[in-house]
């Protein structure tokens, strides 16, 4: 079949929209979330249900090109699009149906967590998450899925309960705990090494309003800060959640204008246990220092998940760097201040998210995620609306990270990666790695699902 045929034959598969260089929507259709990636695929195809996606695949496979899969678009390294290749937009399969009674969500592969939030949300009902609701649900689940929730309902992933999956071959599958399993415990911290997930069924919980908000402290404050966060976190009880963050306030009506535009340190707490006992739990909170910005209040629990997205458009330039980590020594939390106090830009930020409470309640072994024992996972982003501060904002984050890594666990959280190479990718998944290359190898030996944090098929 001629170059002409094929691409005829695989426009006559498509219900959704094929867009190619020249096109009015292209330049628009191959953008991400981070400006800092600017690449150019020879199609991107909009998929309205599973069939283009097959479709897709089998071109993809047939003509040997480059693929790629893009959900919500917020990958740091821009995973969700290619030079010269195929990108399947699932942003056109956001469905969600919720079934109050069993406490279940049934989500569309292209479903932001926003969707998710708006449909469950009206039933008193949640999925654990991330902390930005534009994030895609794929990306982010796929990959672990840390927020707000965890230390309370474990990962994304440990309330994953089924997969729809198109495979490399453009078979479709089903995959959970009794069907496909290996490739069910692989995709859950595996990322998309393994398919095209199409739908996803997640348990919900019962969370609607939450208690929680961010509290704010001076800079200098902040060694003090690290080490009180440090100890009382991990004796709080699981329902309260806080993630301690290095940051600029923004200069926005929901912050006090005398602390706009300050460098300060914070942590931002959601506590999703009972009402009555929330003074109680935050007693130690409102005490210590005590904070320039006491910030808790009762909020419904969408309304947490999208405070970040006005202050996190997309199109801003990003350059991300991470790890998982046992301890926060009084040597690291030296340098975390020292960095800190150098942060480039108002946007650009430091985040470690607690991994304990139901997290740990999970084996390592039980999920493809494989850091369950360690602490926190650290993020540094430096962030700018500005291309010409690209180099400022990188070189800040190389170089927090590069002082920090050593106090490190060794890997990091995918999600939060950039491209770092193959020896970077084996040691976060460490232990896990040898079978998951094994899962590849049977669901995807030519390794056609590559462009992401790969997972090479066992040799």
């Amino acid at each position: 079949m001629s170059d002409t045929q094929a691409m005829q034959s695989f426009q006559a598969r498509l219900r959704g929209k094929l867009i190619q260089a020249g096109d009015p929507e292209y330049d628009a259709a191959r953008k991400v979330y981070n400006a800092m990636i600017d690449r150019r695929p020879r199609m991107i195809v909009r998929c309205v249900d599973v069939a283009d996606v097959i479709a897709c695949v089998d071109f993809a496979r047939t003509e040997g090109m480059l693929l790629a899969v893009r959900g919500g678009g917020h990958n740091g390294a821009g995973l969700g699009v290619c030079d010269g290749g195929l990108v399947i937009d699932l942003s056109g399969m956001r469905g969600v149906r919720v079934q109050s009674e069993l406490r279940t969500a049934r989500v569309g592969g292209g479903c932001t967590w926003g969707d998710v939030d708006h449909a469950t949300h009206a039933y008193g009902l949640a999925a654990p998450s991330g902390i930005i609701s534009t994030t895609g649900v794929g990306g982010l689940a796929l990959g672990g899925g840390i927020g707000h929730l965890s230390r309370r309902y474990g990962l994304s992933i440990d309330n994953l309960l089924e997969v729809d999956v198109v495979l490399a071959d453009g078979s479709v599958v089903i995959a959970n705990e009794q069907k496909n399993a290996d490739l069910f415990w692989a995709i859950r911290g595996g990322g998309g090494n393994f398919g095209v997930v199409t739908w996803f069924q997640f348990r919900l919980h019962p969370v609607k309003e939450i208690i929680g908000g961010p509290t704010f402290w001076p800079l200098e404050q902040a060694p003090e800060v690290m080490r009180w966060y440090r100890d009382f976190i991990r004796q709080a009880p699981r329902e309260l959640n806080g993630w301690f963050a290095f940051l600029t306030v923004p200069p926005v009506p929901m912050f006090p204008e005398a602390l706009h535009l300050k460098k300060m340190c914070g942590v931002v707490w959601c506590y999703c246990g009972d009402p009555a006992k929330a003074e109680q739990v935050f007693a130690p909170v409102k005490n210590f220092g005590p904070p320039a910005l006491y910030g808790i209040h009762a909020i419904p629990f969408p309304a947490l998940q999208g405070v970040f997205d006005g202050i996190y458009p997309p199109g801003h330039q990003w350059y991300w760097r991470a790890d998982f980590v046992n301890e926060l020594s009084d040597e690291a939390i030296a340098l975390h201040c020292k960095h800190a106090a150098l942060m480039p830009t108002p946007q650009s930020t430091m985040h470690l998210y607690p991994i304990d409470g139901a997290v740990h309640d999970v084996a390592p072994g039980a999920t493809a995620f494989n850091y369950r024992s360690s602490g926190w996972a650290s993020v540094i982003v430096g962030v700018d609306p500005d291309p010409a501060n690209k180099a400022k904002i990188t070189d800040w984050t190389k170089g927090y990270f590069d002082a920090l890594h050593p106090y490190s666990a060794g890997g990091a959280y995918v999600n939060f990666m950039m491209d770092e190479g193959q020896e970077r990718v084996q040691a976060t998944y460490g232990e896990n790695y040898r079978r998951l290359a094994e899962v590849k190898r049977k669901y995807d030996p030519g390794n056609l699902f590559r462009v992401n944090q790969n997972i090479r098929p066992a040799g």
